[in-house]
């Protein structure tokens, strides 16, 4: 087996973090895997003869080369940033992205990453994720992708895009077991303290820091089932509180949020009772309760079902230290 090629694409903005990373672990794997195996070419390249990182870091870069995996690391996509503008800025990376897997080898995004993807025309069709907080943004700028917001790597024929920051590493590991073996890659994970058996980034979404949708009458709504949170869901009398039909409430509350209030309602449980999970030592039972759940199972289920991991579960692996 020859040595698998590797280029980290390197450009101005770019997070250093996430141009080491990967490489980092792929010597690390080269270590453990010990030295009769191939291991990796490992590269950071750039069309720019200087780059300079998040933080004011200068990489120092080779020029563009052919390449087996191509990983396109993310950027500070900070509120208010005008992406096309910085997207235009980086026409030769995406022009270089466009060349690289014209010939047919896979390329990587990592976190906001996909967004070069993206623009290089390379999720049309094609299954992506990126950051749960900026899943939406990406799904708007690239209407024929599919989105999934809640994988933490995805990959569709040769493109792959993963989630935030250390979701690189949930790529690296996969890239290891399938170039040197599922045992070489649990050890490396094992000396590297790494999770290898993480599938999904819905249990780390913190809803407070999406972007609120809609206007003040949805927001009203919202506040109030927060409000009541542990009560019975009753739309009728919900809408009697804002003085419409429940047809209406219905619509307008969908109109602004894509969702209905049933909808947010649960979400909403779900994230008080992830709190309540990390920070106190109430029973299930108890939190369920105090979500407005009396079937403890039932809860169980729709927790399950937002987050990926059942009660006791989330708990063994989100519980804050109270030290």
């Amino acid at each position: 087996m020859s040595a698998l090629r590797v280029g980290v694409l390197a450009y101005p903005g770019c997070f250093a973090s996430e141009v080491f990373g990967v490489p980092d672990l792929l010597t690390m794997a080269t270590h453990v895997a010990g030295p009769d195996h191939a291991g990796y070419e490992v590269s950071i390249v750039s069309p720019r003869r200087r780059v300079t990182a998040s933080g004011g870091a200068v990489l120092a870069v080779s020029p563009l080369r052919e390449v087996d995996v191509l990983v396109v690391p993310g950027f500070e996509l900070l509120p208010g940033l005008d992406v096309d503008a910085e997207l235009a800025l980086l026409a030769p990376e995406i022009a270089a992205i466009r060349s690289h897997t014209a010939t047919g080898n896979a390329v990587v995004s990592i976190c906001v990453g996909a967004f070069l993807l993206a623009e290089a025309g390379l999720l049309d069709g094609r299954r992506a994720t990126t950051s749960w907080l900026f899943a939406d943004e990406l799904a708007r700028r690239c209407p024929d992708a599919d989105v999934q917001p809640d994988r933490m790597v995805a990959t569709d024929e040769g493109v792959t895009t993963t989630a935030a920051f250390s979701a690189m590493y949930d790529f690296a590991l996969e890239l290891i077991r399938r170039h040197s073996g599922a045992d070489v890659a649990r050890r490396t994970a094992r000396v590297a303290l790494v999770d290898d058996a993480r599938s999904s980034q819905t249990p780390y979404v913190d809803a407070r820091l999406l972007p609120r949708p809609g206007n003040d009458f949805s927001h009203r709504v919202m506040r109030r089932l927060d409000q009541t949170l542990a009560a019975r869901y009753d739309l009728t009398a919900l809408s009697d509180t804002f003085n419409v039909s429940t047809r209406t409430l219905l619509r307008r509350f969908a109109d602004e949020t894509g969702q209905s209030p049933l909808g947010y309602l649960q979400s909403s449980r779900v994230r008080r009772a992830r709190h309540l999970l990390e920070t106190t030592d109430r029973t299930v039972a108890s939190i369920s309760t105090a979500v407005g759940y009396q079937d403890s199972a039932t809860f169980a289920a729709l927790f399950a079902k937002h987050t990926g991991r059942r009660p006791r579960d989330y708990r063994a692996t989100f519980r804050r230290s109270t030290g």
